[in-house]
């Protein structure tokens, strides 16, 4: 039943992941972006949502450990997770970007310190 559960779980991530790939291209690229548009409306985001579920799906036929990759992927987001928080940061204390919207005083003594366990957290995995 575990097993079921793992695979069916597996089976739902990949259209989630590929379609949250293509999302996040599109509103970089400032390309229309939803599956509510037809293909010719928004060739870059289909385009990208089958690509990145063709290749999650190939991965499945390679000798790729899914274990490890589950490890390395958490690793890679743990360490690319402390620039982007510290972006969010600047951007939420910035009234230019977001007007009288801007973090309270508890807000960006709480965020900073999310950031600052982040990188004490990714420099003890790196040293130890």
């Amino acid at each position: 039943m575990f097993a079921l559960g793992v695979i069916g779980t597996g089976m739902l991530a990949v259209p989630v992941l590929a379609g949250s790939a293509a999302y996040a291209v599109a509103e970089v690229l400032d390309w229309k972006a939803g599956l509510d548009h037809r293909y010719t409306e928004a060739k870059g985001f289909y385009s990208v949502l089958v690509a990145a579920t063709v290749i999650g799906t190939l991965m499945d036929f390679t000798n790729l450990d899914p274990i490890r990759a589950l490890v390395w992927s958490a690793v890679v987001n743990g360490v690319i997770a402390v620039p982007i928080m510290v972006v969010m940061m600047l951007l939420g204390s910035n009234r230019a970007v977001l007007g009288d919207a801007v973090l309270t005083p508890r807000h960006r003594l709480l965020g900073w310190a999310a950031v600052g366990v982040m990188a004490v957290a990714v420099v003890a995995m790196v040293l130890g």
